[in-house]
């Protein structure tokens, strides 16, 4: 979870074993840069723009609208990693106390992310933990 956030905040340390994993990197930090510039170019508000316009970086990366994006989507990230994974992934297990499978958004009780309750909501400070203390 939290290296998919350093991903798309272009925060990623991870420099590659070869020259493989080096280009597919830079493939990747490439296609964020183009679906970045997209949401940038839509953007209608003036204010928005001068915002995230990447006044030092002629690279045209984002990175504040990268990282405003990951703050308001990483809910709905952490929701796809736990609930929607195959069954034999097994990222986090699929009962609640006393043996009931989870229901619904795999939570138990019904409880939904956005109310705040324990292992519902991606965790506060997983992903703001930088890399390298991982």
């Amino acid at each position: 979870f939290a290296d998919i956030g350093d991903i798309i905040r272009g925060k990623d340390l991870f420099r590659g074993y070869n020259q493989k994993d080096r280009k597919e990197k830079q493939k990747i930090q490439e296609n964020l840069r183009k679906i970045f510039k997209e949401i940038y170019n839509k953007l209608g508000d003036i204010e928005a723009q001068k915002r995230y316009k990447d006044e030092d970086d002629n690279e045209e990366n984002y990175y504040q609208l990268r990282e405003d994006w990951w703050y308001a989507n990483r809910a709905t990230v952490w929701k796809a990693l736990t609930c929607h994974a195959p069954p034999d992934a097994q990222y986090f297990r699929g009962t609640c106390a006393g043996g009931k499978l989870t229901e619904g958004y795999c939570r138990c009780d019904g409880d939904k992310p956005g109310q705040d309750n324990p292992n519902i909501d991606p965790p506060t400070y997983f992903d703001y933990v930088p890399q390298f203390l991982r």
